[in-house]
């Protein structure tokens, strides 16, 4: 019944939350095509003219990157958000985004303002920063040690489930035609609604009601609810960490920036982030269409084999999170980089002599699953587990803010950067990420610890005698 009362919760928060960070993302490639007529016969309407091809894809990139814009924002105000309210206010309170943007994007064709697509973008970005960055938080607070791995794998399990949800609706047969494309863009309004209905039921976050807001009886109350006749081993650990924390108050980004004894956790959540974003996964997608098309499969079907991956990288994230208590967060994003490095050798040598063999381009399509395989097994769901593992209460929300701005501003950049990476090096820009992924692994083997079954309060303190050493947090 607790186990049960946890899933509950865990699916609460994640259906507005992070589901719809994935929903968002891939919603908005169905209706491309459709998306730019209207945007000319608008603009025609308006100046008695066509748009020429420069303005309409700038006033495209501008849709596309306000999403990006808009997460920068949501991660900068989600951690203040995430201590002035809590944890499930704040999510709660982060549905206002949602409906604004469903709104505003659902009135743009009937309004004939693709000005509101950009604003509307940007709202949907707003929702999905904020989320990324306050609902790890929850999941990791609300609980117990020993499944703090698997409910924490709910923030990818649901990204991923977004993103093939998004692909799926996204198909002529459901809302993917012409008329309906306002109404598939408008339907992020869906799972905000279903959130306000579910997450009033449970409880704050424990952790936050008793060191943040010294409430003990509605930190027991909330136990209870969540673990019920476990709830005694967690209260003893809320309350070990609150006298640990006694006369602390919740950190600032810079004050944390500014704070030596969470040196190597700031600098190991920053690198995380960044290769998250810069290991090659969005290459992947980039190249998937045209790896698809030369193994000759038609350009009508590509968007039903394109679902093929959203599912290949859901079913990781669910093996990783029923694998993560078992191996250990080190030994599944270690060996994801790992297996992602070597994806990039095999990427580039397929890429390279694609035209000597029929059988080459189902070679290169292999990869592009092993490769999505690889980033689900581990980087994919571990990352953010990481970010709420490494930090005590009064530092963690300041430690998602820095996380959240680095993830949004690699992402950004990456969408910025990459056109130009591929036109200049082709095939070999898989060498770039091989660097990036080889790099991130051989530091994830040398630096960081294992914190599976550790309290907060025991990782901190291994940390602190590590941040106290000359050297990195040398495990191996």
């Amino acid at each position: 019944c607790e186990d049960l009362s946890l899933v509950l919760a865990l699916c609460a928060a994640c259906i507005g939350g992070t589901f719809q960070y994935g929903y968002n993302i891939s919603i908005i490639n169905a209706p491309t095509a459709y998306v730019h007529d209207f945007i000319n016969q608008t603009w025609k309407e308006r100046f008695q003219t066509d748009i020429s091809e420069d303005v309409l894809t700038l006033l495209w990139s501008t849709i596309v990157s306000g999403y990006t814009i808009g997460g920068f924002i949501g991660a900068s105000v989600g951690g203040v958000l995430s201590v002035k309210l809590g944890r499930k206010m704040t999510l709660l309170a982060n549905n206002i985004f949602a409906l604004t943007a469903a709104l505003l994007l659902g009135l743009s064709y009937p309004a004939g303002l693709f000005e509101l697509l950009i604003v509307g973008r940007l709202f949907t970005g707003i929702n999905a920063g904020v989320a990324i960055c306050v609902q790890p938080q929850y999941l990791g607070e609300i609980a117990p040690t020993s499944l703090r791995g698997a409910m924490g794998m709910g923030t990818s399990i649901f990204i991923t489930g977004g993103i093939l949800s998004g692909q799926v609706v996204g198909l002529k047969e459901l809302l993917g035609r012409e008329e309906y494309w306002p109404i598939l863009l408008a339907s992020t309004c869906i799972p905000a609604f279903l959130q306000l209905l579910i997450l009033p039921w449970f409880p704050e976050s424990p952790r936050y009601l008793l060191i943040d807001k010294g409430d003990e009886e509605g930190c027991k109350k909330a136990l209870k609810q969540l673990h019920g006749a476990k709830c005694d081993q967690e209260w003893e650990d809320i309350s070990q960490e609150r006298n640990n924390l006694a006369g602390l108050t919740a950190k600032k980004p810079w004050e944390l920036l500014r704070d030596r004894s969470v040196r190597w956790q700031l600098l190991t959540i920053v690198l995380l982030n960044a290769a998250q974003q810069l290991n090659g996964i969005n290459a992947i997608y980039f190249y998937a269409d045209y790896l698809f098309k030369q193994a000759g499969i038609p350009s009508d079907k590509i968007p039903y084999v394109t679902i093929g991956t959203g599912a290949c990288e859901c079913i990781t994230a669910l093996t990783c999170g029923m694998l993560i208590e078992r191996l250990g967060r080190k030994a599944l994003i270690g060996g994801g980089y790992s297996l992602m490095s070597i994806c990039c050798i095999l990427f580039t040598l397929t890429l390279t002599f694609q035209d000597a063999s029929p059988i080459i381009p189902y070679l290169s399509m292999a990869c592009v699953f092993a490769f999505i395989l690889s980033f689900g097994l581990g980087p994919g769901g571990v990352t953010n587990i990481l970010t709420t593992e490494l930090f005590t209460q009064t530092s963690r929300s300041a430690a998602y803010i820095i996380a959240g701005s680095v993830n949004w501003f690699s992402f950004f950049f990456i969408g910025l950067v990459f056109p130009f990476i591929v036109i200049g090096l082709q095939q070999y820009c898989f060498l770039v990420f091989l660097v990036i992924c080889f790099s991130v692994a051989l530091y994830i083997f040398l630096v960081i610890p294992e914190t599976k079954n550790k309290t907060f309060l025991e990782i901190q303190n291994e940390a602190s005698r590590q941040n106290n050493d000359t050297g990195p947090m040398l495990t191996c």
